[in-house]
């Protein structure tokens, strides 16, 4: 979708949540699961609610693939219900969506307004394959597509930047998502355990401090279908790179102010991204 408006009174100060699931093959339990944790976390007073990757089916490429949907699919009309019943921005980490006009399967973000509508849609662009032998063992490509969109959305509630996953690792997508105004940036993700208990924390905090932006990260915890575990561990970290809340190994609802007014301070008081310069970098024998 790219970056467009959604029209709508400005609230800077506001709770959001991060729902951290162990989703397994299951669709359905999964997706009943997703919608209670949801409704818990706007109980609790939060108007922005971001779920994890894969939150409706974890496990292999070859049966996550078989589940995918399109959009507007089960999911998407189940949750866009949900958003709109709770007045309320959610982010539904990543789905597998069917694209029908392509015949292709991508591994996509959706964000959903208040009203229940679809205002951003994101399909990974940094595709999981990954090999640690006896550890990992991850060829993502060979079963979806990678985007090509970067994806942000200004909304009552900050200019929104969305990403999954991997795409943690390559920071020029961040400084492309802070340079289109980005404020807060969702990472959903099912991070592995043996590379979340080494780089989770330190690629989220700095993607944050980086870009000055909020980062919201939900990620999937514990045990799923064929010996994969995530680390859990999902938390939000404010644009001086504090984690204001993080969550443990199990799955759970975990809760943070935002507030936009010290984001722009930041901002005015370190203009890091005002003093960013651009390189020309040249290649030759001198």
């Amino acid at each position: 979708m790219g970056n467009r408006v959604y029209s709508a009174e400005m609230e800077t100060h506001y709770l959001a949540a991060v729902v951290q699931m162990n989703s397994g093959s299951d669709k359905s339990a999964n997706l009943g699961h997703a919608v209670q944790q949801v409704q818990q976390a706007s109980a609790a007073g939060a108007t922005l609610v971001a779920l994890p990757e894969m939150f409706n089916c974890m496990g292999p490429y070859s049966r996550v693939v078989e589940e995918a949907e399109s959009i507007p699919g089960a999911t998407s009309k189940t949750l866009a219900q949900l958003a709109a019943d709770k007045k309320i921005y959610l982010l539904a980490g990543s789905i597998y969506e069917q694209d029908e006009a392509s015949g292709g399967t991508y591994n996509t973000s959706l964000l959903f307004s208040p009203a229940g509508e679809i205002i951003a849609r994101y399909r990974k662009i940094h595709l999981f394959d990954v090999h640690l032998p006896g550890q990992i063992m991850a060829d993502e490509s060979r079963w979806i597509k990678s985007g090509n969109e970067i994806t942000v959305v200004n909304t009552s509630h900050g200019c929104l930047g969305l990403s999954i996953c991997y795409d943690l690792r390559f920071p020029e997508l961040y400084r492309q998502l802070s340079a289109q105004g980005a404020e807060i940036i969702f990472v959903p993700a099912a991070f592995r355990e043996v590379t979340g208990r080494a780089h989770w924390e330190v690629l989220l905090r700095a993607r944050a401090i980086e870009n000055q932006v909020y980062v919201i990260a939900a990620n999937q915890c514990g045990e799923h279908p064929s010996q994969i575990t995530s680390h859990g561990h999902s938390m939000i970290v404010d644009a001086w790179g504090n984690v204001l809340v993080q969550a443990d190994s199990k799955a759970s609802v975990i809760f943070a102010e935002i507030n936009l007014e010290d984001l722009r301070t930041v901002r005015e008081q370190l203009p890091a991204l005002k003093h960013r310069q651009e390189f020309e970098f040249w290649h030759g024998n001198g």
